[in-house]
């Protein structure tokens, strides 16, 4: 997958988790469900990021002689 397809990925998965936060402010009695999923979304948003950089730093890395 190319930069431009993860980064756009990211935006998407947090762009739902900001949907479920203001959801759980408009519903206290499901506010705890509804912000448990908003951190799922962030936390995979971090995790495509991670791998990004981690393919991107192993690619720049000088070859061993």
């Amino acid at each position: 997958m190319n930069g431009h397809a993860i980064l756009e990925n990211v935006r998407r998965y947090r762009g739902i988790a900001s949907l479920y936060r203001q959801t759980a402010a408009f519903r206290p009695g499901q506010s705890w469900s509804l912000l448990e999923q908003a951190s799922e979304w962030e936390a995979r948003a971090l995790s495509e990021l991670e791998a990004y950089f981690a393919t991107r730093t192993d690619c720049s890395a000088p070859l061993a002689a």
